[in-house]
């Protein structure tokens, strides 16, 4: 018992100095003695294994080593923020904020320039750290997130609480991190974000440990249970729990003390040692938010402004072109390498030949480059004073890879390649096909699909999926590996059971989105409903104009494209969606339901799958829109809400005998 009293007593004081030394900035003990504890409670643990604690600060050391990282579905979703550059458009948000809700107040908090990270403890203890991925599933990352220093994995309360953060590097650990590479003869990183996110993805921890990442957290997922109602009161919890909370946040009350605000932190971003890229920028109260709810992809309550970008003068050497997976054809400028706002650029799309014609771009032109929302390389202006005899631009006749003759409609601005065989067309059309966003197969990014399609392997989409009989080829190449090789196919194999919507976006529709690619499946179901379905049907689809319409009817005309769906169904792709059987006369139908507390007849996920088939909309939160509370056992904060509000509230034999009705 002695020994376990030392461990634990070791523990305490590394988690305090740990607090001290990465939150608070305040080291209390120095770093001989920090090592010295630390070198005993290893010491101990491993004589002792059997009284190592779970949560040990030891486990920042890191040494654990995955052969991947497991997905995991988020239970409320990461959504993104929609943006503002200017005044104008911070005015434009806060005039819509005004017309929708009344009496209210904003928050500003610096936006950090890191990756998205969602925390989960149970008990206060942290049990799993998920990236943001797509918004609704990301990767389990918690052994890498755990050699965090800053991090607690124990909170100073016995809380279940999931937060939310950005995982960044600071300015300082970047600088130290490339002298070491750079003695040691390896390339250098090009910025702290990138590091950042590249390390939150290695497979061995250690290396995770090695480079000091550190974390600010900012967002509280499950505030209604824990009795929080606004975001400042929020961040003073998270700092109580013992979380690095990032200092520079306030509350503004109106239009010209929120541009004061972002004026000052614009001010004095370039004192921070961590990047940061503009200010976020919400209204503080949560039930506010609740009441705005969100867009399709933004929450209507909050926007992100962005600095100002840097803005540097470089030599333009040469335009070349580049073919995409429709057939577009894209000027790309290629300039002298510069460093824009952190990293090393000597690429920009032109878009099309009208915007260069605009800006009347030439080769030879000194121009002004910048970073379109810091991260988009673009080429601002053309510096005419340094201009000499360069010769005006002419847009190209010929498709710089198979040689076939472009083609330009009127209402158009980009020309085309329509040789369906061309390599380029064929080789993105492969890697939209294997993104994150589309079937999101794991290491088939660009540059394997490149390298697989040079070594003949990879012609169109069907041979991806035809990669498991090279198997005994592939091992043979260098830099392929049977581990590796085996998590592609693996991967391969299970993304022909991703969403009917994911699979639609991924034929690379012309026009056809992943949104629109939902909606689509909501309406039509099936693929045969899709391939077969008229102008007149497809239109007849909210948000379903000329334009989509005939882009899905003239990809269905192809037989080659007959053809991979014909390969989709012989494989057991998910070419399907379950039709939603609604009830449009029910006592539910059209309402707005929230479900709180524990039912006994029936699981929370059964009743609210009854109540959707009858009509009814299932939400997380009590507002004013909500119709209905359905109220359980041990019911908290949600239904005081409701009662608050005066909101009918419901128990479940009422619900039970409703759901009876019809």
């Amino acid at each position: 018992m002695e020994i376990l009293k030392r461990i634990n007593k070791l523990i305490e004081i590394i988690n305090q100095a740990n607090y001290d030394y990465h939150t608070l900035d305040n080291p209390t003990i120095s770093d001989y003695e920090y090592d010295m504890y630390l070198k005993e409670l290893i010491e101990l643990e491993e004589k002792y294994p059997e009284l190592k604690q779970p949560n040990s600060p030891t486990q920042k050391v890191g040494g654990v080593v995955l052969e991947s990282f497991n997905k995991v579905r988020h239970l409320v979703p990461m959504t993104s923020l929609s943006n503002a550059f200017n005044e104008e458009e911070l005015a434009d948000f806060y005039n819509r904020l005004e017309k929708e809700v009344t009496d209210f107040e904003l928050i500003t908090e610096l936006k950090i320039d890191g990756l998205a990270i969602s925390l989960i403890y149970v008990d206060g203890i942290f049990t799993q750290a998920i990236t943001r991925g797509d918004g609704q599933v990301g990767e389990d990352v918690t052994e890498n997130v755990k050699t965090i220093k800053s991090l607690p994995l124990v909170l100073n309360d016995k809380v279940s609480i999931t937060v939310r953060g950005e995982v960044y590097l600071s300015f300082s650990n970047f600088d130290k991190l490339n002298e070491k590479r750079l003695k040691e003869g390896l390339a250098l990183f090009a910025n702290p974000r990138n590091v950042a996110s590249g390390t939150i993805r290695q497979l061995d921890s250690s290396i995770a440990a090695s480079r000091n990442l550190d974390a600010f957290f900012y967002t509280i997922v499950n505030y209604n249970e824990l009795g929080i109602n606004t975001q400042s009161e929020a961040l003073k919890y998270l700092t109580k729990l013992g979380f690095n909370v990032n200092p520079n946040h306030n509350v503004v009350k109106n239009l010209d003390q929120l541009l004061n605000q972002i004026k000052y932190y614009d001010k004095i971003r370039k004192d921070f040692n961590y990047p940061t890229d503009g200010v976020v920028i919400k209204i503080n109260d949560f039930h506010q938010q609740e009441e705005m709810g969100f867009t399709a992809r933004h929450p209507k309550w909050a926007t992100a402004y962005k600095f100002s970008p840097d803005v540097v003068e470089t030599l333009l050497k040469e335009i070349t072109f580049q073919v995409g997976r429709t057939g577009v054809v894209v000027p790309v400028a290629n300039f002298e390498t510069v460093e824009v706002s952190g990293s090393n650029v000597s690429r920009a799309t032109l878009h099309n030949f009208n915007y260069i014609l605009e800006k009347d771009i030439r080769e030879g032109d000194y121009v002004f480059i910048q970073k379109a929302g810091e991260i988009i390389p673009e080429v601002v202006e053309v510096n005419k004073d340094k201009r000499n005899d360069q010769k005006p631009f002419e847009m190209i006749t010929n498709c710089p890879d198979c040689g076939s003759i472009l083609q330009k409609l009127p209402e158009d601005a980009n020309h085309y390649c329509v040789n369906l065989d061309c390599p380029s067309r064929k080789v993105n059309a492969i890697i939209h096909f294997a993104s994150r966003t589309a079937l999101n197969i794991d290491t088939l990014g660009e540059r394997n699909v490149e390298r697989l399609h040079e070594l003949g392997y990879l012609n169109d989409i069907m041979d991806i999926y035809k990669l498991k009989d090279h198997y005994d080829e592939l091992i043979e190449i260098k830099g392929y590996k049977p581990t590796s090789i085996n998590k592609l196919l693996n991967s391969i194999e299970s993304s022909k059971s991703m969403p009917f919507s994911k699979i639609l976006f991924g034929l690379g529709i012309k026009n056809v989105g992943s949104k629109v690619a939902e909606i689509i499946v909501d309406h039509l179901h099936t693929i045969d409903n899709v391939m077969n379905a008229t102008k007149e049907e497809l239109i007849s689809i909210f948000e379903i104009g000329d334009v989509i319409a005939d882009s899905i009817i003239e990809y269905f005309k192809d037989p080659k494209n007959i053809d991979l769906i014909n390969f989709m169904k012989e494989e057991g792709f998910n070419l399907s969606q379950e039709e939603k059987k609604i009830v449009d006369d029910h006592f539910f139908s059209d309402k707005t339901v929230v479900l709180t507390g524990r039912l006994t007849h029936l699981t929370r996920d059964e009743a609210s799958e009854k109540l959707v088939k009858l009509g009814a909309k299932i939400t997380s939160s009590v507002s004013k829109r909500t119709d209905y509370v359905i109220a359980g056992e041990d019911a908290g904060s949600k239904l005081r809400r409701a009662n608050e509000l005066g909101i009918t509230v419901l128990n479940e034999e009422e619900l039970l005998n409703k759901l009876n009705e019809q």
